[in-house]
């Protein structure tokens, strides 16, 4: 590929971004703005930017380059990332909006009168929000590298200055806007060339990709149904633990999370939740697709580990010359606007966490997000150029991990159960939080292929998320009598409609 289609199409994102993001500015003036745009967000904008800022590098390459590998089986990987909506919209989003917090950590104090789970809540948000912040810097230089020949730590860094660049300008405002340009951005990125390349396989007699044969540590002929964790013993137990944290952990992502509390009620927040349902379903339809075919013209990909970059290889691969130049472009923007799109999110809501709890004693508002936002930003950066190479998909499935034994537990319980306290939080916490943060430093230092330790090490949620809601329940249960004597009356305000609440206001007022 001509390198500078490549460099043009990064050059237009960048650009566009930021003139976007600079545009948003004129609406961020005060510290609510920065945190959760004034709540004021139609459901039909935050529905693009949730689209834009969820559809990271996983996504748009990452999917593709497990379902090149691994076969049919990696739909799960999408079926549970838009499925986990579903949950969200269904036991979370409406009473969550409805609590009046700014963070995951504003609401475990306002559910529960409590300091310390506020504390570890915070902990764990910037956790996460590393763990997701990582693999978008990695995958950022990876493609770059694959599409202008750029060196691995040049996109990270063009990346991490354009995200830093938006959130010190505007925060969530500014954000807002960005992410819902950026969704249609990566759609239409994926569809336009999607088109050619379906035409030309049509035209090579539309071969099924079943026939393709592809090599994987030397083994030829891998089905198109082989299993997730092809180099594992434990499939069954990989795919079901895969499902649970895709379904369960997309409620505990505190930058998916964040948005919610940017619609102007819980009616918005659901309306919200419908439409992003409905802008994933078809986005994902088209990344299978592209691995699809990668497993036809690009099965070399998989013995040489590059997997996540058959997206952009295939126009070079399938069309050629110029018109493959021009397409591996777009599609090299649209990978662009997703690790800026997903950084962009991230980055609010650590900066948001981080200015509250630690840098709000000593610096105003709007200064202290600023601060946090770039050390939220430069500690991932740091890991990302130093870290062993782990695929996208890898990292941020066990974020996902991470995100359905803490929070999911916390918020499912926090708001459908009275019977929570304090230190059945804590312990949950502690628990989910161990267990699946070692699994991440296991996974990130050490390679394991075989035997029950590594497939339990490799998808964690089976046993992770049982024990930390267990571990909730039978510390509450122990410790009933320390349960917030303001529970009965924040639960109401939970799950009261706010036509309801305010038809009571109107009749006492």
């Amino acid at each position: 590929m001509n390198a500078a289609y490549g460099l043009g199409a990064v050059l237009l994102v960048t650009v566009a971004t930021l003139a976007i993001g600079t545009w948003g500015l004129r609406f961020s003036r005060t510290t609510s703005d920065f945190f959760v745009a004034s709540r004021s967000v139609r459901p039909g904008l935050n529905a693009w930017a949730i689209s834009g800022e969820y559809l990271s590098g996983a996504s748009f390459l990452g999917v593709a380059g497990l379902v090149l590998a691994f076969g049919g089986e990696m739909l799960w990987y999408p079926v549970g990332w838009t499925a986990g909506y579903l949950v969200l919209l269904v036991l979370v989003a409406a009473p969550l909006r409805r609590s009046g917090a700014y963070t995951l950590p504003d609401f475990a104090e306002a559910r529960l009168d409590s300091r310390v789970v506020r504390t570890l809540s915070s902990v764990l948000v910037v956790a996460i929000g590393w763990l997701y912040l990582m693999p978008q810097f990695r995958g950022a230089g990876a493609a770059l590298e694959s599409a202008t020949g750029l060196p691995p730590w040049a996109g990270a860094v063009i990346v991490a200055a354009v995200v830093l660049a938006n959130v010190l300008a505007g925060g969530m405002r500014s954000i807002t806007f960005v992410q819902a340009f950026q969704y249609w951005l990566k759609l239409t990125a994926l569809l336009v060339p999607l088109m050619f390349l379906l035409v030309i396989w049509l035209h090579d007699g539309g071969t099924s990709p079943a026939s393709a044969s592809v090599v994987v540590d030397g083994v030829s002929g891998l089905d198109w149904s082989n299993p997730i964790d092809v180099g594992g013993d434990h499939p069954l137990y990989s795919t079901y633990s895969l499902m649970l944290a895709t379904f369960l952990g997309t409620m505990g992502l505190p930058h998916v999370v964040v948005r919610y509390y940017t619609n102007p009620d819980g009616r918005a927040a659901r309306q919200t939740t419908f439409v992003v349902l409905v802008l994933l379903g078809v986005f994902y339809v088209m990344p299978p697709v592209y691995g699809a075919l990668g497993r036809l013209y690009a099965p070399d990909l998989v013995a040489s580990g590059g997997t996540d970059s058959v997206v952009l290889e295939l126009p070079q691969r399938m069309v050629g010359g110029l018109g493959g130049d021009l397409l591996t472009a777009l599609l090299t923007g649209g990978a662009f606007a997703a690790f800026l799109a997903t950084s962009s999110g991230l980055t609010v809501a650590v900066a948001g966490v981080v200015s509250q709890d630690v840098f709000s004693r000593r610096l105003e508002g709007v200064t202290a997000f600023r601060v946090a936002a770039t050390v939220g930003v430069a500690v991932p950066l740091l890991f990302a150029l130093v870290a062993r190479d782990v695929s996208v998909a890898t990292v941020v499935g066990l974020a996902f991990a991470m995100a359905a034994a803490t929070f999911c537990p916390l918020l499912v319980l926090g708001i459908w159960w009275r019977g929570l306290t304090a230190a059945g939080a804590f312990c949950g916490l502690v628990v989910g939080g161990s267990l699946t943060g070692f699994a991440v430093l296991d996974r990130l230092l050490v390679t394991r292929d075989h035997g029950w330790f590594a497939a339990l090490v490799a998808q964690p949620a089976a046993w992770a998320v049982p024990a930390s809601v267990l571990t909730m329940v039978v510390v509450s249960r122990l410790t009933k009598s320390s349960r917030p004597a303001h529970v009965s009356r924040f639960m109401v305000r939970l799950h009261t409609p706010e036509a309801v609440a305010l038809n009571r206001n109107l009749e006492n007022g």
